[in-house]
């Protein structure tokens, strides 16, 4: 069992054997981006002895997860990033990517709380619950006043089930016409608890309930609490994102052969004289080009859609269409302030917000990241950082930084006598939408060219993985669907169990759902 997986039920796919011989020259592969998933590939690839090229747009590796160096207004330089991200212990192989550069993942450290808090006052943790399924969820039930017992006899039982009786792909066909506010609607989920399941689950997804398909979010539930005993505590890094992750890797990587290129746009991929791909992209030396054996496509859907669309002669006519139709995520906003006075002792390194207009989450930077632990110290301040996960498209970025500024003071009222050092704003839309309907049109890993794989959180896989985990499991998945005609073995994945842990509440779950056979007459 991979030193990852802790839970005895988790299930793995084991690596695929080789196809073909060995070919005479060596394999060079193009991985178009940077990210989580397109430095998964890169890896898994480079460690079997194949010529790996990385492009990444930005002018650092990571993805959504990169950072870059800021200027302070009083002079410090530090690292600004898209925001926090959990590592959760069923990340098992994103964890296992860390692993090579931290066989014992010493820079990430244990959060041990994950407190949510509703603007009402209601309030909920998921700390000191069983680990177990479904117990976990029943101790939840039990001790949280988000359930109130009234509320709990209400709830429709037989719907209620199917969350339980979780299988990939199968959920999708089951639940995947369904919004996640429909399916909430149908269990008559308690309505002081709907802060747990709408706001945190759903709008980790960047997308407001009604726009996230039922069967993502009954995955979700699935991943991170019904179906795995690994609980909800996660990790974070104890630095920046370069400085703990990405910097490591690039290093890992450099040794394995591979190169990396930062601040590259790659322009289109077209065929190749002598191999199948040319890759045309542009930097700092002006237009270029160079001849690939197969090409990874890990960009963001926008980045996708974007090259696939300069590329007239990339996949075949479906496959393009499916490409030009995937959906983009609304905006999402993160603010990071230096304030010089700090936050009170007790505030939580991440604290889950719920019920406010736009607010999802406050982290204190200083709390659990080295570098906003050294600044605090120096100026005698917090570094707190504001989430929001999904706002109107076309949204006026000053109006949404001012807003979600006042609604963090209604929740940490001493930040409201607090001097801002400074602060940076990020605004994007690169996210991928998981609507209502959407899982049979999202790409695969593998397209009609065997050459040409997609990887990343937007692709369909089949496996009970998402956000960071799905884009890693991506990332692998690409390598092994071109290792093996290389005359290579692949790499074995892990995931929670493909389906619920419990044989008689599956057995209930499809029960009840199952359609009464006519009486006859008598």
């Amino acid at each position: 069992m991979s030193a990852d997986v802790t839970d005895p039920r988790a299930e793995s796919t084991p690596a695929p054997s080789p196809s073909a011989p060995l070919p005479r020259t060596t394999p060079r592969v193009a991985v178009v981006g940077g990210g989580i998933a397109g430095l998964a590939a890169a890896c898994a690839l480079a460690e079997r002895g194949i010529e790996v090229s990385v492009f990444e747009r930005e002018g650092s590796l990571g993805g959504r997860l990169r950072g870059w160096d800021t200027v302070l207004a009083d002079g410090s330089t530090v690292t600004m990033s898209r925001g926090f991200h959990a590592f959760f212990r069923q990340y098992y192989n994103l964890r296992g990517l860390l692993r090579r550069t931290d066989p014992h993942l010493e820079r990430l450290t244990p959060l041990p709380d994950y407190p949510l808090v509703h603007s009402s006052g209601a309030r909920d943790r998921f700390s000191g619950l069983p680990a177990t399924p479904p117990w976990n969820a029943f101790a939840l039930a039990a001790s949280s006043r988000s359930f109130p017992a009234p509320e709990l006899a209400e709830v429709n039982l037989p719907a209620a089930l199917q969350l339980l009786d979780v299988d990939v792909p199968g959920v999708h066909a089951r639940l995947g016409h369904r919004s996640a506010r429909d399916l909430l609607e149908v269990i008559r989920f308690p309505r002081t608890a709907h802060h747990l399941a709408f706001e945190v689950f759903s709008r980790s997804f960047f997308a407001a309930p009604e726009q996230l398909s039922a069967a993502e979010m009954a995955v979700m539930f699935h991943v991170y609490f019904l179906g795995s005993s690994e609980g909800l505590v996660f990790d974070v890094p104890t630095s920046p994102f370069p400085q703990a992750l990405w910097d490591p890797l690039a290093r890992y990587l450099q040794g394995l052969g591979a190169t990396t290129h930062t601040g590259i746009r790659v322009e289109r991929v077209r065929p190749g004289r002598q191999r199948p791909h040319t890759v045309e992209w542009t930097g700092a030396g002006g237009p270029q080009g160079a001849e690939f054996d197969a090409v990874v496509l890990a960009t963001d859907p926008r980045g996708l859609r974007a090259l696939v669309a300069d590329s007239p002669e990339l996949g075949g006519a479906a496959w393009r269409a499916s490409v030009s139709r995937m959906a983009s995520a609304p905006p999402f906003l993160v603010s990071r302030y230096w304030l010089d006075r700090p936050v009170r002792s007790h505030r939580q390194a991440f604290l889950g917000t719920a019920g406010h207009p736009t607010l999802d989450n406050i982290s204190v930077l200083e709390r659990y990241e080295d570098q906003a632990r050294a600044w605090a110290h120096r100026a005698g301040g917090s570094v707190v950082e504001l989430h929001a996960y999904a706002l109107p498209e076309g949204c006026d970025a000053g109006a949404e930084q001012k807003s979600l500024w006042e609604q963090a003071v209604t929740v940490y009222p001493e930040m409201a006598g607090a001097r801002v050092v400074d602060a940076r704003h990020e605004l994007g839309m690169d996210c991928a939408l998981f609507p209502p309907g959407g899982y049979t049109e999202r790409c695969t890993v593998t397209t009609p060219d065997p050459t040409l794989v997609v990887a990343g959180d937007h692709v369909r896989v089949d496996l009970p993985v998402a956000l960071m985990e799905g884009a890693a499991t991506s990332g692998l998945l690409a390598a092994n669907a071109l290792l093996p005609r290389w005359g290579r073995h692949g790499h074995t994945l892990w995931s929670v169990p493909r389906r619920g842990r419990n044989a008689l509440f599956r057995a209930l779950a499809r029960a009840v759902r199952q359609p009464r056979p006519p009486e006859r007459n008598r």
